[in-house]
Parts: C-alpha cells; structure tokens; sequence
C-alpha cells in the first residue's frame, strides 16, 4: 500500500508563505498523476493544483498565481509553494496520487492531510 505524508502546514498570517511537503513511499515518478486538494470546515473537498506523469500542471482558480506545484522524483516528494496566503485558503491540505482511478477518486492514494490557517 503506498503511504502519503505531508508536512508544512501551520498558522501564518495574510499575505505570508508556505511550502507544503508530500512524500511518497513509491516512486512517484511511476504515477499517472499527483495532486493537492484541500477542505475547509463545513465545505466539500477541492481540487487545488495538479501535475501529471507528463509534467502538465494545472490550478484551480482562486490559487492561480499564487500556488506552484512541483515535485522532486528523486526524493519521491510533491510540493506545493504558497504565496499570498489569504484566509480563505484556510483548510485541510491532502496529497492525492493516482491509483489509476484519476485524481480525487476514494480509491486513490491520500495522505493523512496538514492544517493550513491563515489568520491576523
């Protein structure tokens, strides 16, 4: 079974960064896809950026230009650089791997999640 683990997560204050770690107990080069996701309290798991085998990224609105995601195949680690930090990124951040169901399916491989709050 292949085990996520992230790190990085804390209180910061608006406008303030954060780099959040996700490393993998396989190689994640050998993944179709990688991704972060978040959930805030009260609210529905999202989508926040994405990169394929192939390199292909992609962002959900509200984080574009502000999130960079990235990875390091040699140490099986997924990034997730955060700049501009606003309070209603507040939220629960997972690595999700694709198990070969796609990105967010329940089948796929998650990490236990890192608390991220934004908060003056």
């Amino acid at each position: 079974q292949v085990q996520l683990v992230e790190s990085g997560g804390g209180l910061v204050q608006p406008g303030e960064s954060l780099r959040l770690s996700c490393t993998a107990s396989t190689s994640i080069g050998s993944l179709p896809a990688m991704a972060w996701y978040r959930q805030a309290p009260g609210k529905a798991r999202e989508l926040v950026a994405l990169q394929s085998k192939s390199g292909i990224v992609d962002y959900a609105a509200p984080v574009k230009d502000r999130f960079t995601i990235s990875r390091d195949n040699s140490k099986n680690t997924l990034f997730l650089q955060m700049n501009s930090l606003k309070p209603d990124d507040t939220a629960v951040y997972f690595c999700n791997g694709d198990s070969g169901y796609g990105l967010g399916h329940d089948n796929g491989y998650w990490g236990q999640g890192t608390q991220v709050t934004v908060s003056s």
